[in-house]
């Protein structure tokens, strides 16, 4: 059993684990699936507060050409590291969407 059937079981056992469904996410992520849309979309909607998701969902949008929603991704997660005084993750938001912001200067 590879990682992603063994999240997806999980999953099954307990869908309301926020842990899970963003491990599914980023196996979903590696492999540029589209599917990982519904799980990080899942996260954003049902798990508002799931901080991890921020950075992972809106480098997902980048990739997928998506650049307005990562950027709005990117505010929220500002928005709620900043809520919940976490100054590291609260930098690596800020710092990614700078970059991305340069990026699509260029």
């Amino acid at each position: 059993m590879n990682r992603l059937d063994y999240l997806l079981q999980l999953h099954q056992e307990q869908p309301n684990d926020p842990f899970i469904i963003y491990g599914i996410a980023l196996e979903h992520k590696k492999t540029n699936s589209t599917e990982g849309l519904i799980y990080f979309e899942k996260l954003l909607n049902s798990f508002p507060d799931y901080l991890p998701t921020y950075y992972q969902a809106a480098e997902y949008f980048t990739e997928n050409n998506k650049m307005d929603t990562a950027l709005t991704i990117y505010d929220k997660g500002i928005e709620l590291a900043s809520s919940l005084n976490e100054m590291k993750t609260l930098a690596e938001l800020k710092n990614a969407k700078q970059n991305l912001e340069i990026d699509l200067m260029e």
